[in-house]
């Protein structure tokens, strides 16, 4: 099935400037030195359409006052089809600040029609802009049903029925014959589909009946698709200085909703990307503040890295107010989709877990969060070494490292920081109650001037069952001392 979204985005000149997710204040924005859209504050205060500069100036001396910049417009709608690009990659830039969405073989992916606008509008939301959303079964159909306000109309005859109510000056072709139009009584669609073609044809010329065959699926429609750029970078001006870290995260959040998208559409998953603080330029320039996230496997979802970003920005004290945002790239991979199992890992995936540990990272930082990485030593307390969570330890270096007979040995899990001395009472160790031998023993000999380890290890049982690794010391290197001392280095689960 052949399925549109057509997403309008009517306050684009004002929303350039100041996200609606930013903070309410008096924005006016003009073309012309005639306002052309203003901030809601502003219109409270009295700001009216086509005012002049100086007029706005006598009503709010301190407004926010921008010039309208069509390559500022371009970017911003640039910035949301790289998003939808997650969605489709069938995305094309339509007349008036207007998407199209090819989003026919995408419904199943994400659960429907339903569940897909609301993606868009979220994401839309999430990128600081408000728009029209609308679905129907022809690209011009969609636009046209954003235009006049949005909608849903998924079967042809519905649209049909929708589009015929629609008024006729919706139509860029139509409004240049808008008093003859109107003097003639065509109001609506319906009112323009009724006239004489070849008539229509002469008075207004071969457009307007194109586009009316294409919005009612007469003719096919061609259109030329959005293309991500080899190379992602995307960088964003915010409206404001910014001296806390935490208010940078909704501008972060754009930034990586035009990554997400850009890797749908190349197929790449992301290991690592750097988001640059950048601060002020001139006289009194510094380098941007760089925060790099790794990542221990490769993602191309967005609600993990902004988890992380939120993390990180949280613990950072800015030296200088930023007043934009860079997004890189730093390694990447081709995308490889998980494998669903039929009987899946209670706890959750290899890749559910790598992620709570990058969430640990993020906010304990990487020193709090260590694994073991073996040392080829026999003595207990120092066979391994605690390394940084992300280094590497490779199997093969692991299997090098070890004793070539400790893999048939037992050991418990739970080592203790420094051993204890147990009492001794006939001829045994006591622990809470007797300890009875049931397996051993390993000799232990190992370490090198002065710091040698002579012992026999045991696995020993108390009256409670539970089972405990102890030692006994080799007084001299001999298994005959009449008082040998017997220590618990080790707990068994």
């Amino acid at each position: 099935m052949r399925l549109w979204i057509g997403l309008y985005l009517p306050q684009l000149p004002l929303e350039v400037f100041e996200p609606s997710w930013s903070s309410n204040s008096v924005t006016v924005v003009l073309e012309r030195e005639k306002v052309l859209t203003m901030s809601h504050g502003a219109r409270i205060a009295g700001v009216m359409p086509a005012m002049r500069r100086g007029g706005v100036l006598m009503l709010i001396p301190d407004a926010r006052l921008y010039e309208r910049t069509a390559a500022r417009e371009v970017a911003a709608l640039q910035a949301v089809a790289m998003a939808m690009l997650q969605y489709t990659p069938q995305v094309t830039l339509a007349e008036e600040s207007t998407l199209l969405l090819d989003i026919g073989a995408s419904l199943s992916l994400f659960g429907g029609i339903r569940s897909l606008c609301r993606r868009v509008r979220a994401d839309l939301r999430d990128l600081g802009f408000t728009g029209k959303l609308s679905c129907a079964p022809t690209a011009r159909a969609a636009w046209m049903l954003a235009r006049a306000g949005g909608g849903r109309r998924l079967k042809q005859q519905s649209s049909d029925r929708a589009l015929y109510r629609l008024p006729a000056m919706v139509l860029p072709e139509a409004r240049p014959f808008a008093s003859w139009l109107e003097g003639i009584g065509c109001d609506t669609i319906d009112d323009l589909r009724r006239l004489p073609r070849p008539g229509l044809q002469r008075r207004c010329g071969r457009a307007l009946l194109d586009l009316l065959d294409c919005a009612f699926g007469s003719v096919p429609e061609m259109f030329e698709w959005i293309e991500a750029p080899t190379k992602f970078e995307a960088k964003m001006e915010l409206f404001d200085r910014i001296e806390n870290a935490d208010l940078l995260l909704a501008g972060a959040q754009r930034l990586v909703l035009q990554l997400i998208g850009w890797l749908c559409a190349m197929q790449f998953a992301v290991r690592g990307l750097t988001l640059k603080l950048e601060h002020e330029r001139g006289r009194v320039a510094r380098a941007p503040t760089e925060v790099e996230i790794l990542l221990a496997e490769p993602i191309w979802h967005s609600d993990h890295i902004v988890r992380l970003l939120k993390e990180r920005l949280g613990k950072l004290v800015l030296e200088a107010p930023v007043i934009g945002l860079a997004l890189q790239t730093t390694q990447l991979q081709p995308m490889e989709p998980p494998t669903e199992s039929l009987f899946p890992e209670p706890g959750g995936t290899e890749e559910d877990q790598a992620r709570m540990i990058e969430l640990l990272v993020a906010r304990l930082g990487e020193d709090k969060v260590r694994q073991v990485r073996p040392v080829a030593d026999y003595r207990p307390e120092v066979a391994n070494t605690w390394v940084p969570i992300h280094e590497k330890v490779r199997e093969a270096v692991v299997a090098d490292q070890l004793p070539q007979n400790l893999s048939s040995v037992l050991r418990p899990t739970w080592l203790l920081v420094k051993p204890i001395l147990l009492l001794v009472r006939n001829h045994r160790p006591f622990y809470g109650s007797p300890l009875r031998m049931v397996s051993g023993p390993e000799r232990v000999e190992a370490g090198w001037w002065g710091d040698t380890a002579a012992r026999d290890y045991w696995i020993a049982e108390g009256q409670e069952h539970a089972l405990y690794w102890v030692y006994r010391e080799r007084v001299g290197g001999s298994g005959e001392d009449p008082e040998p001392r017997w220590f618990l280095h080790g707990l068994f689960g």
